[in-house]
Parts: structure tokens; C-alpha cells; sequence
């Protein structure tokens, strides 16, 4: 079920939680502008009980989409830390106390750390130093925390962490937490231009009526992720699927441990169950495009095998943004020569491929819709090509009002 589904009438604290939660990420994708798909990943790897990474220079709400979503946890206890190569362990989990030790007794101050966080925000992750590493490892992984006093482990209560850093992982010791960060999102600075434009006047703008959040209940939250997801049923053929990707990626070079595999099919049942499914089908293999790349170069192959085994017409649609990046790679290479060739280029070349291939977004797009599958690739692809009409239209040919999305 989705948020437009809904009937208008239905109060919000009627609906199911599922229903609730897919409401809360319709409203977090509406406040934070081009963030739909990192929304939805990072509350999937919260219903998974994972982790997820968030890579992006500064100023791209990566913090802020985190808090913003742990409010929306009524009860959940939240934890901010920004590591640095001077972090220490009792920074993290908590401080010697100073009044206890007068006493001759040796003890933490956990309350308030990590230890009592059922989410976490953990900015430059991977900046934790060797100290650090081995606490911060047992804390997202086993949800331990061992004291420095000694005793028992200290159980944590951690859901889900989402990190942040503007780099990816570099040496061997780094590479243990970033093989426990399962959901990989790249967070960019804002790329179309009415998302600009609705940015630099929110800034501006009266501020508009108060309209409470919805929320769900931390013990909802928990019962999910430890009852309700995993009963999600995997058919066969989603586990043959899995196989096949695996062996496709393999061929490609692109590696993924067991672990990473084995965690994947709990995702792939926590975005059937926010869809409020009790089964797993072809179109939650998409969350995998953030799971199993490792490295920039890898994403556009991972992400072109995932979705060529989930949507045949998305696949065309890969096809199309090619052909749409050649003409940007054009004018990228044109710009700043002779203004009279540019001009020549978009209306001989530029604009009727452009043309051609909108003609064929659109009948991708039909067909899909008439089958019943997912447009969210195509839909991706008809706004970048939208986009750079656009920008053609205005910026080479000085024509101020295209129509959107359409060569002319």
C-alpha cells in the first residue's frame, strides 16, 4: 500500500503501521527535496535492523533527514556523534565518572551515549580511530557495548545507525565497518531546477500552518523489525533471482561478501512489508541497487543488473539515459566554443534526438503502466531529459519558456 491509496477520510491513527510508516516517508520525501529514494532506503534498513551509509559533501541534509526521522519515532532515544581520529571509546559510550572514582570506585556514565540509542546518527564514520574500531564494530554489529571497567557486556538497544561521511572508506581497518553499512546512498547538492527553485523560496516564504508530523510507536517500530519482518515469505524464485544477480556481478568483477548477501534478503522483506506485503516480489530486488556496490565504478553496473532482472522497461529506459548523456557529454565538450556552431549543433542534432528519444521515455512509459510495472527509472530518465531540453532551449537558444520536457 502507498500513501495515495489512502482515502481521504481515513484518520492517520487508524491506519495500519505500515500504512503509517509509508506516510511518514511520503512526508519526509516532500520536506527534503530529491531525497524520495533515500528516504525510503534508510527507513527500509530500519525495519531491516541494518545500517546505512550516506555519502555527500556538506550541506545536503544528511543529519537533518536523520533527526527528522527520528522524531517521527514517538519514545525512540537518539544519538548524534561526528567521529575524529582523537575519538575515544568513553567519548562514544560514555565517561569515567569523576564522583564515583573519588571513591575508589571505577566506573561509566552510559546514559545519554551510544549505549542507550535505538537510532544513531555517526557523522565521518569513518574517521574512528584504531581505539574506536573495535567498540564501534561489536556496537552496530552485536549491539555490545564491553565497559572499560570491566563486567558484563552492556546489551544496546540500537535499531539502526545512519552514517555519513564525504568519502569512502581507504585501508584495511576501515574496511570492517564499511562492509557492516548495508544500504549505500549517494546524497548530491539539488540537480533540478524547479527543486532549486522551491528550495531558494522555502527561504523566503511565511512559514506555513502547523500541521502535526505522523509518528509511530517505538515498540511498534520494534516489533516490526523483530516479528513482523522476518515473517515476510521469500518465494524460490526470488532466492534463484538473488542467485543469478550474484553470479551476473561475479562475471563483472564485482564482489560481495556473504554477510552483505545474507542481509539482503531481510531488506528485501522490510520493503515488502512497508509496502504492506506479506511477500517478497521482483520489484523489492530494487533496494539492492544501494546494497551491492562498493565503489563508485561499480554502482552503474550494479544498479543496470539490478533493474534489468526486476523491470525490462526500466532497462530500455538505462538504454535511453545513455543516449541522453551522449548529447550532454556534446554540449559539455561545445560550451565556451563558437556560439554560432552551438547554435547549429542544438537545432540540427541536439534537438531532434532529443525528440527521438522522449518519443521512445514515453513509449517505455505507456507500456509499463499498461503491464502494471514500475515507472520510477523511466520517470527518473524522462526528468533528466526534461532537464537538459531545457537547458538547451534557454541557455543555447535563448527561447525563456519551453515547453517542458519536449523538443520543439
Amino acid at each position: 500500500m502507498t500513501s495515495t491509496d489512502l482515502q481521504p477520510h481515513t484518520p492517520v491513527a487508524a491506519l495500519s503501521m505500515a500504512a503509517r510508516l509509508q506516510t511518514v516517508v511520503t512526508e519526509l520525501s516532500a520536506e527534503f527535496l530529491e531525497r524520495d529514494a533515500v528516504v525510503r532506503a534508510i527507513v527500509i534498513a530500519m525495519l531491516a535492523g541494518q545500517h546505512s551509509f550516506l555519502l555527500g559533501p556538506p550541506g545536503t541534509a544528511k543529519s537533518e533527514l536523520s533527526r527528522a526521522l527520528t522524531a517521527r519515532i514517538s519514545g525512540a532515544r537518539r544519538w548524534e556523534f561526528q567521529m575524529s581520529k582523537f575519538t575515544s571509546p568513553t567519548k562514544m559510550f560514555g565517561p569515567i565518572d569523576v564522583a564515583a572514582l573519588t571513591q575508589g570506585e571505577y566506573r561509566q556514565i552510559l546514559d545519554g551515549r551510544a549505549t542507550t540509542a535505538h537510532i544513531a546518527f555517526i557523522d565521518e564514520i569513518f574517521k574512528c580511530n584504531l581505539g574506536a574500531l573495535n567498540e564501534m564494530l561489536s556496537f552496530l554489529n552485536e549491539r555490545l557495548y564491553i565497559p572499560e571497567s570491566g563486567g558484563d557486556p552492556v546489551v544496546c538497544p540500537l535499531i539502526s545507525a545512519v552514517t555519513a561521511s564525504n568519502e569512502l572508506p581507504a585501508g584495511e581497518e576501515a574496511a570492517a565497518i564499511w562492509d557492516r553499512l548495508t544500504v549505500r546512498l549517494v546524497v548530491d547538492y539539488l540537480t533540478q531546477p524547479v527543486s532549486f527553485d522551491t528550495l531558494l523560496r522555502s527561504a523566503v516564504a511565511p512559514p506555513a500552518a502547523t500541521v502535526a508530523p505522523t509518528t509511530i510507536e517505538l515498540s511498534e517500530l520494534q516489533h516490526a523489525v523483530t516479528v513482523e519482518v522476518p515473517a515476510v515469505t521469500v518465494p524460490v524464485g526470488i532466492i534463484d533471482t538473488v542467485s543469478a544477480l550474484r553470479r551476473q556481478l561475479a562475471e563483472a568483477g564485482i564482489v560481495v561478501s556473504d554477510r552483505r548477501w545474507r542481509q539482503s534478503v531481510r531488506l528485501l522483506q522490510a520493503s515488502a512489508w512497508l509496502d504492506a506485503r506479506d511477500q517478497v516480489t521482483d520489484n523489492d530486488l530494487a533496494i539492492l541497487t544501494h546494497v551491492l556496490w562498493s565503489t563508485l565504478a561499480q554502482r552503474e553496473t550494479v544498479n543496470a543488473a539490478v533493474v534489468t532482472m526486476i523491470n525490462p522497461d526500466a532497462a530500455a529506459a538505462l538504454d535511453e539515459q545513455e543516449a541522453l548523456n551522449e548529447q550532454i557529454a556534446q554540449f559539455n565538450t561545445k560550451q565556451g566554443g563558437d556560439a554560432s556552431d552551438l547554435n547549429n549543433w542544438a537545432i540540427n542534432e541536439a534537438l531532434p534526438k532529443l525528440r527521438e528519444i522522449e518519443d521512445r521515455l514515453t513509449v517505455l512509459k505507456t507500456a509499463a503502466q499498461s503491464a502494471g510495472r514500475a515507472t520510477d527509472t523511466i520517470d527518473e530518465v524522462m526528468a533528466q531529459h526534461a532537464a537538459f531540453n531545457r537547458q538547451i532551449m534557454v541557455d543555447v537558444l535563448k527561447i525563456r519558456t519551453p515547453r517542458t520536457g519536449a523538443a520543439q
